[in-house]
């Protein structure tokens, strides 16, 4: 029954969403409302805002999203050779042919991670993956066991945490993560080292040290992983559905959404906002009325001004959007007639230059995807940025060069498919989740998350100042449909609660006739002058 109760949701979207839906004309002087609420974007923040809007007992209210399903950056696409097929979960979580990674799932009675219930709820397939335990070390000569260097980046990665929470103790500056690095005395100064220290770092942040928070970082794998601090725990499972990951969400939806909640193909392009309510315009001139908007767009969104807001956005709110940066943190797979490579679930390659294809994962291994034939290596940052610049060819050749150099006794063959996402020139994106820099204060994190008026709200994995990020390490299935999602720092559990916490307090604002709603802070100035 639950099969088909989500067949027949999904089918109820399909027809949504075909050219045959009439556009609303729209009299600017009577301003019909289409709806009390609408929710601009359908991902996990947009969908769970909804439930709660639901639940409080508030049905007048719309999701408009700009794709031709949920999701949000949980996505997919089709991978592989004739025969060998698989459906990509593409999303900043990281998806495979049902293969994704709830990261901090919970701990004997202590919280639980929102997704990793959902994904209990409706009996997502899981299986542990072992990041740190089953792992081969490589560098520019071939196979290298730098094991001993590995282990001593994740004892440094413990002490900078450690001493960053002892900076809040105390109330000390907050700093670059670099700079912690320094003053614990962790100073990697070999490629293998570097590479040790990307794994721990730059693989969950998708920037460098150099460009992160000392403070906020550690926070954010705190609050994920350390029940000491109400933590869910450090278990990191992989899902291996075949119906996807990304199912979690639309079983979610199909409880309680109907279609005419959701309109499916309509990407924003303006959202005029006033004292008495919003319209928001689509690519191609058709105009939504409504008392109140809740954008769930990424933060690359808003920095980018894909979406005009009129009037525009006040200081302090702008101020925000650009003090916070988006990162990029792209898969690239790639699938071969047959396995070559190592048996661990996990490789490390050490290069002269930090970051250049670094991180490689088997899914041909026998606890995820046997018989694939497919690998991926991970990239993040500018080097994310610099792949998305060039084609296809260039970047398979260039990671193929990689493989080559670490099986120098391998004859390594041209792969029979090559896949990756283009993330950061995505319009609907612009990167794949936020991270907080050394000068991004908590008044501005207030701002990021604090209405414009009492009609304009905001929500998402970068509101959420303990899970900011949403980071998804990808995962894939074969055969039917190959979908899976990693939860890292960023977390998609950041846009669970904030989609959550947000249209909560909308909630209180609409029953009660108005509100005020978050507050914000108009300048944000130091504690002591300028000493110049």
């Amino acid at each position: 029954m639950a099969c088909l109760r989500i067949w027949m949701f999904q089918l109820g979207l399909l027809l949504l969403s075909l050219p045959s839906a009439s556009g609303l004309s729209v009299d600017s002087s009577a301003h019909k409302k289409d709806a009390s609420v609408l929710i601009l974007g359908g991902g996990v923040a947009g969908v769970i805002a909804a439930r709660t809007l639901h639940e409080k007992g508030l049905n007048n209210f719309t999701i408009v999203e700009a794709r031709g399903e949920l999701g949000g950056r949980l996505t997919s696409t089709k991978f592989g050779a004739p025969g060998k097929e698989v459906t990509l979960e593409l999303g900043t979580f990281v998806y495979q042919l049902r293969a994704n990674w709830v990261q901090g799932t919970q701990t004997d009675g202590g919280p639980a991670n929102p997704i990793w219930t959902l994904a209990q709820k409706h009996s997502l397939h899981t299986h542990f993956n072992d990041w740190f335990g089953s792992i081969s070390t490589y560098d520019a000569t071939g196979p290298l066991d730098y094991l001993d260097t590995f282990n001593e980046s994740g004892d440094a990665y413990t002490n900078l945490t450690v001493a960053a929470g002892t900076r809040v103790d105390r109330q000390l500056v907050d700093g670059t993560a670099r700079t912690g690095y320094s003053l614990i005395g962790a100073k990697s100064t070999t490629p293998q080292a570097s590479a040790s220290e990307y794994y721990q770092f730059d693989w969950e942040y998708a920037q460098t040290p150099e460009e992160s928070s000392w403070i906020a970082s550690s926070w954010g794998n705190n609050f994920t992983y350390n029940t000491d601090v109400g933590g869910f725990g450090d278990d990191n499972q992989m899902a291996l559905d075949q119906r996807g990951f990304k199912y979690f969400l639309d079983a979610e939806a199909a409880e309680f959404l109907q279609p005419h909640q959701l309109r499916l193909n309509s990407t924003v392009k303006k959202i005029i906002h006033s004292h008495s309510g919003v319209t928001v315009e689509l690519v191609g001139g058709e105009k939504l009325h409504a008392d109140y908007a809740l954008c769930t767009f990424s933060l690359g969104v808003l920095q980018h001004d894909d979406v005009v807001f009129e009037p525009v956005l006040p200081n302090w709110k702008q101020e925000a959007i650009h003090s916070m940066d988006m990162a990029t943190y792209t898969k690239i797979f790639l699938q071969f007639p047959e396995k070559f490579w190592f048996d661990t679930e996990m490789a490390l390659y050490a290069d002269s230059e930090r970051g250049r294809y670094p991180v490689w994962q088997s899914l041909d291994h026998e606890n995820f995807l046997p018989g694939s034939g497919i690998i991926f290596v991970t990239v993040t940052g500018d080097y994310s940025v610099r792949v998305e610049g060039l084609s296809d060819a260039q970047v398979q050749e260039e990671a193929l060069g990689v493989l080559r150099t670490m099986f120098p006794n391998t004859t390594v063959p041209d792969p029979i498919a090559f896949h990756f996402p283009r993330w950061n020139s995505d319009p609907l994106f612009r990167g794949s989740y936020s991270n907080w820099p050394a000068s991004f204060f908590s008044e501005h994190h207030q701002n990021l998350r604090a209405n414009v008026g009492e009609r304009l709200w905001f929500a998402g994995e970068a509101t959420s100042q303990k899970y900011f990020g949403v980071f998804i390490h990808v995962r894939f299935g074969w055969c039917v449909r190959l979908s899976d999602v990693i939860l890292d720092p960023g977390f998609l559990h950041g846009a669970y609660f904030e989609g959550f916490d947000v249209a909560g307090e909308l909630a209180k604002c609409i029953k009660g006739g108005g509100c005020a709603g978050m507050a914000h802070v108009s300048d944000i100035t130091n504690t002591r002058p300028y000493q110049i």
